[in-house]
């Protein structure tokens, strides 16, 4: 490499008239064009700086690995690759495209025929076409062997964001016409290989390349390498940094790239600094404990841990409900950074709910971590789910200009959306402002938090998965509740396991009822191995709780009990028959000297139904509803509501009802929200999530052994409901066993019996946390559970439910990346048959999860004069303001609507509904709020209610209203 580290002099110096003549860039609106020369040397110039100003250390060290040269020579590799990937442009089947430009490559003496004289040149895309160059050019350069040099030659052909195929190649070296003009297929290949030429020696790769020949190239570092050609093609295509302007051609490579570094103003990767103090005083410095807090021993090991470990790896963490996991996680993750070199950190939970709370909690912790130098104080950081512009604590970063937390950005809503071809068109905006922003470059953000998805997502063959890969490779990644996922889900977060751990990434799992057979298969994913071990054997049979459980890069260290805390509760159990009547008078008797009581249930129209019923019997004013069938503002609303009045206690602050009041909850209330009552009511669900419920009953001391509590109340109980009691065996409601499946809950019911009948050797009693693990192996363990008469019924379902877990395997590999391939095994096909963008689309995001495509819509109401308006119950000013569908609402009227964004229930997911609905849904299409001005509506489906907030859509009548939120019925 150059001593300046960059790349030398000016790049075109020496080449000839027909080199110069290659274009690359065009601009149609005002005929300006960039010459290739000018764009490979501002990919390249681009490359060495992302290279050193950017890229984490943890990604450098992989890619550097294989290569003779270490670091050095990873740059080199970079820069070069960076520097070659549009040679595929000096091509016939590209140069024809804008005929003015390819008349003056033919003056040159680049002869080639007009582009409607070129039917096949679809066979030559320009990546392709510079893969099959670069590798002929290293063949009769170097003598390379063709089979070695796709493994290098495969990032120029999959910089577009899928790597060629095997039989595109192959279609291509039948196609040489598209390559080289055969008149003078000569000249083409002098230039074509003069520009190689030129690249090889600005980039100091010359000596190096006879070497790498016999490098074989990891997988891992083939995906990094294509991600960081992406990014540096990205930005050095914008045309605000890199000017077409023949003026701004002749600056210096140095001066041309400097320029556009400034403007671009990409934060440094975090460089986290090793905390050598006590394990105490890290969590006291890092987080706002309370007075008199103490740290927990789950918090104080996961340091302690994370230290001892001879190299970062996977680390398991299970704990109770309010042990402080995500602390511990954040604690252990700050040591990782520092001993990996990762230069960031993502966190992945199952919803935008637990993703929007814990986006705050992660901010607050990154403003007590210092840097390593001043530089590190710049931060960019990432809120990645689709509405995570309506969070607030996100917004109110955005707004407050604060220098520490610099770019905060948004999976946007920038496209042009067209929901009935289930695509997105990419708009002008995004190639704006900030680079970071967008779907495809968020991520690369240094600190995110997101749904489990946008992880999951790195399994899924998509168009520039190795963006997403870059990402993910260069930080550490903690994934919570990762109890909460299906075979489905856990089948893609298997994969993702195995390439996190290939990139050799610091994972850590957080989970309070994970079943140990999982808690194995996490490990063998993260190690990447499938053979039989007594180690893995050991990982799966440990039964302690809470668990910490370890995996470095070369091995596993034995799972380890860590000492609870002392916060314990007794929940007493008891059946409920499933009747109104019986519920409400259960629940009049409990709360007669007052108290608040939670009501789960596991489906909607259950909430719904039951909450009808119980405010004609208490009154409306002393129940709530909660579910996730509110527009986005009702919901935020409502969880801020009940954080304050049932969250934890506060000196001097108390809204906590007086008299009786019953919030009755769908699973909204499992995750997420600090929320305490004094009496749980719950349908049966899967054991690990009831469990979870009950972390929602005396959560909190409330006075000396809860004395503030109702004196009835002072025992936390949980009445267990959604059943068939009589029946043998016990027949869970048919809700019920649509969302969770039956062996799921006749497993939860068979381990529950002996506390539900007071046989078990505490009676009544389930304690927590010292039963959460024993319920939770036994529920998904393979041993018989629960009484005699039921085990035939028990069998059946589990036949039932293996057949089902194969089937969701079985549809899960229809669209996942393989495993890591052998070193020197090219990426060729890795993204064959995929689904193309479809992670921007309802599709995608049905990919990763088990479930059909939902549909959104944003909901506005008609006024009886025929004008819209935003909802009319809205509060903070918001409700009833007018829409004009004549010109675009401004940014912040925008903002309401975008904010009442609702997804459609379950019923509106069968193709023929779901069709039929979009087709009413865009008869009111308004076009003036289609452009980029309007990009928090463009492209949106918009639900128009009317003045009764009613609406009949594809045979369903719709209702909503601010308590119940969308209440649908079958038309009659």
């Amino acid at each position: 490499m150059q001593n300046d580290r960059d790349l030398p002099g000016h790049f075109a110096a020496g080449l000839s008239k027909a080199a110069v003549s290659v274009w690359a860039k065009h601009d149609r609106s005002t005929e300006e064009w960039l010459p290739l020369w000018r764009h490979l040397a501002d990919a390249g110039a681009v490359a060495g700086r992302l290279w050193d100003r950017w890229l984490p250390d943890q990604v450098k060290q992989l890619i550097a690995e294989p290569l003779p040269g270490g670091l050095e020579d990873g740059r080199r590799l970079a820069v070069w690759l960076a520097a070659t990937h549009d040679i595929g442009k000096a091509t016939p089947a590209f140069a024809c495209q804008v005929e003015s430009l390819a008349d003056a490559m033919r003056s040159a003496g680049l002869d080639m025929p007009l582009q409607s004289r070129m039917p096949d040149r679809k066979l030559a895309p320009h990546g392709l076409a510079g893969q099959v160059l670069l590798r002929d050019w290293l063949v009769e350069r170097y003598g390379w062997k063709r089979s070695a040099t796709y493994q290098f030659t495969v990032i120029a052909g999959g910089h577009h964001g899928v790597p060629p195929t095997h039989e595109s190649i192959r279609d291509l070296d039948s196609h040489s016409h598209l390559v080289r003009t055969p008149a003078c297929a000569a000249l083409w290949q002098q230039v074509q290989w003069e520009i190689l030429d030129r690249c090889a020696e600005a980039c100091g790769v010359v000596g190096s390349l006879p070497d790498w020949a016999a490098v074989k190239l990891s997988q891992p570092a083939q995906v990094l390498l294509t991600g960081l050609v992406i990014v540096a093609d990205w930005i050095a295509s914008d045309a605000d940094l890199f000017p077409y302007s023949p003026e701004a051609w002749g600056r210096s490579e140095s001066e041309r790239a400097d320029r556009a570094w400034h403007a671009l103003g990409l934060p440094s990767p975090w460089r986290a600094r090793e905390f050598t103090g006590e394990a105490e005083q890290l969590i006291f410095s890092r987080f706002r404990l309370p007075e008199g807090a103490r740290v927990r021993p789950v918090q104080e090991r996961a340091v302690e841990v994370a230290r001892s470990m001879s190299a970062p790896g996977l680390m398991m963490i299970e704990a109770p409900m309010g042990e402080g996991k995500t602390e511990a996680a954040l604690a252990a993750a700050e040591i990782f950074a520092a001993r990996s070199g990762a230069g960031g950190l993502y966190v992945g939970l199952p919803t935008m709910a637990t993703s929007s709370a814990m986006f705050p909690r992660m901010v607050q912790w990154l403003e007590r971590v210092p840097g390593e130098q001043a530089d590190a104080l710049v931060r960019s950081v990432q809120l990645a789910h689709s509405k995570a512009a309506l969070n607030e604590d996100y917004a109110r970063l955005a707004r407050s200009g604060v220098r520490r937390i610099l770019a905060v950005d948004v999976d946007g809503r920038a496209d042009d959306y067209r929901p009935q071809e289930d695509r997105t068109v990419s708009s002008a905006a995004m190639v704006a402002h900030h680079w970071l922003r967008g779907r495809k470059k968020g991520m690369l953000a240094s600190f995110v938090v997101g749904t489990i998805d946008q992880l999951l997502f790195m399994g899924l063959k998509s168009r520039h998965l190795a963006l997403r890969h870059l990402a993910l490779a260069g930080k550490v990644v903690i994934i919570d509740e990762a109890h909460a996922y299906d075979t489905y889900m856990n089948s893609y977060l298997d994969r993702v396991l195995s390439w996190l751990g290939a990139y050799r990434v610091p994972v850590i799992v957080l989970s309070a009822t994970l079943p140990a057979g999982r808690r194995r298969e996490l490990a063998e994913a993260y190690a990447g191995t499938a053979e039989p071990s007594a180690d893995f054997a050991r990982i799966e049979a440990a039964r302690d709780y809470p668990l910490l459980t370890a995996v470095e890069p070369d091995r596993l260290h034995a799972p380890e009990t860590v000492e609870a805390s002392g916060r314990r509760a007794d929940v007493h159990v008891e059946r409920l028959d499933d009747d109104l009547t019986v519920l409400g008078d259960r629940l009049a008797e409990e709360l007669v000297d007052g108290g608040c009581a939670l009501v789960v249930r596991n489906t909607v129209d259950r909430v719904l139904d039951t909450a009808a019923f119980l405010r004609g019997r208490f009154g409306a004013e002393n129940v709530t509803v909660a579910h996730a069938r509110f527009v986005d503002l009702d919901r935020a609303a409502k969880d801020a509501d009940l954080l304050d009045r049932f969250g934890p206690p506060e000196p001097g602050k108390d809204r906590r009802p007086s008299g009786p009041h019953i919030v009755v909850a769908s699973q909204v209330a499992e995750q997420s929200l600090d929320i305490d009552f004094d009496l749980l009511v719950s349908d049966l669900c899967p054991i690990d999530l009831l469990l979870q419920r009950m972390g929602r009953t005396h959560r909190h001391r409330r006075g000396e052994g809860q004395s503030d509590r109702p004196p009835r109340l002072r025992t936390a109980r949980c009445l267990v409901t959604g059943v068939d009691w009589t029946t043998v065996p016990v027949e869970p409601v048919s809700g019920s066993v649509s969302v969770y499946r039956r062996h799921a809950l006749l497993r939860s019911a068979a381990v529950l019996e002996p506390y539900l009948s007071g046989a078990a050797d505490t009676g009544h009693v389930v304690r927590l946390p010292e039963d959460i693990s024993a319920l939770v192996q036994q529920a998904y363990g393979v041993e018989e559970v629960g009484p005699s008469p039921w085990q035939e019924a028990l069998r059946q379902a589990r036949r039932q439910q293996d057949l089902h877990h194969a089937d969701q395997c079985k549809r899960a590999l229809d669209f996942q990346i393989a495993a890591e391939g052998r070193p020197g095994r090219p990426l060729l096909g890795w993204l064959e048959a995929g689904v193309g963008d479809a992670d921007d689309t309802r599709k995608g995001r049905a990919q990763v999860r088990d479930s059909r495509e939902s549909l959104e819509v944003l909901v506005v109401q008609r006024r009886p004069d025929g004008a819209l308006a935003t909802l009319p119950h809205l509060t903070r000013g918001r409700g009833g303001l007018e829409l004009s569908v004549d010109s675009p609402p401004d940014r912040k009227l925008a903002q309401v609507v975008a904010g009442c964004g609702l997804r459609l229930p379950f019923a509106f997911t069968f193709p023929k509904v779901l069709d039929q609905a979009i087709e009413e849904l865009e008869k009111d299409y308004i076009a003036a709020w289609q452009t980029k001005e309007s990009h928090w509506l463009a492209g949106e489906l918009i639900l128009v209610l009317d003045e009764n907030c009613r609406r009949r859509l594809a045979g369903f009548d719709l209702r909503y209203t601010p308590a119940d939120g969308l209440e649908v019925t079958r038309a009659q």
